[in-house]
């Protein structure tokens, strides 16, 4: 990684010890539970090839890669020095032999996206945690990598991003998505005529809570009718996951 110094971010532990995740330093854009949830929701099955789009530093991608020994992963990253820390969180966990870390911009288009080594029907499972603000519409940070990560920097770009997801998944491939809950009504417009069988699970914080989160599933050219899903409570009465999420925590099943 370049900077000041060449020490790498602290090993932090994940699926209960199972996989350990080097982070950018505080300030940046760093995984938390939303790809705690994401990987939990993947369902990947053997010999699947797995895609996480916008991958940061792989925690998704290299859960589910551990999660499922005989699934071929690819974490695709724009940010230089998000890819290179990937690179090392794969080797160190000693998943380089099945997770392949690409270049790119997702939003680019077609030809660069496809010399970069994003190729259409390719991919069996996407997972993606798109950027939550369109451009102009939120306050961006003034770490430039940390606004990146958070906000497109052109309009219309969850349309262009859930365009190039179903660019790469292959007939019948799924798509699981984690956005803010007030994005879903946008989500679902980007998803139209492309997907079908769409699951909706809202996230709360409390089970009297408003959601915050939705996980949004589906299949790309199906035609089977959406689902809205009980709701996913992410803490009980004493602020403390609930156990089911706790149990996401630790790599249990979802």
């Amino acid at each position: 990684m370049s900077g000041a110094t060449n020490v790498l971010p602290i090993a932090e532990s994940w699926l209960g010890g199972r996989l350990t995740v080097r982070q950018p330093p505080r300030g940046a854009h760093r995984a938390g539970t939303d790809a705690v949830l994401l990987a939990s929701a993947a369902g990947a099955q053997a010999g699947e090839t797995v895609c996480d789009l916008g991958a940061g530093a792989g925690a998704v991608g290299l859960a589910v890669a551990r999660s499922c020994p005989e699934a071929r992963v690819m974490l695709v990253e724009r940010d230089p020095e998000a890819a290179n820390l990937a690179r090392i969180n794969a080797e160190e966990n000693g998943l380089a032999a099945r997770v392949r870390v690409i270049e790119a911009d997702v939003t680019a288009p077609g030809r660069e996206r496809r010399a970069a080594g994003l190729l259409p029907d390719s991919v069996d499972l996407l997972l993606t945690n798109p950027p939550f603000f369109e451009a102009g519409r939120h306050r961006a940070s003034p770490v430039a990598v940390r606004a990146a990560a958070h906000g497109f920097s052109e309009p219309g770009g969850l349309e262009a991003w859930l365009r190039t997801s179903a660019d790469l998944l292959r007939p019948g491939g799924r798509l699981v998505l984690i956005h803010r809950a007030d994005a879903l009504p946008a989500c679902l417009d980007a998803l139209a005529g492309r997907f079908g069988a769409l699951r909706v699970t809202p996230v709360q914080p409390r089970a009297d809570s408003p959601a915050i989160r939705v996980l949004v599933a589906g299949v790309r050219g199906s035609r089977a009718p959406f689902t809205l899903a009980p709701a996913l409570v992410l803490h009980g009465p004493d602020g403390r996951f609930t156990d089911r999420v706790e149990a996401m925590h630790r790599g249990g099943a979802p």
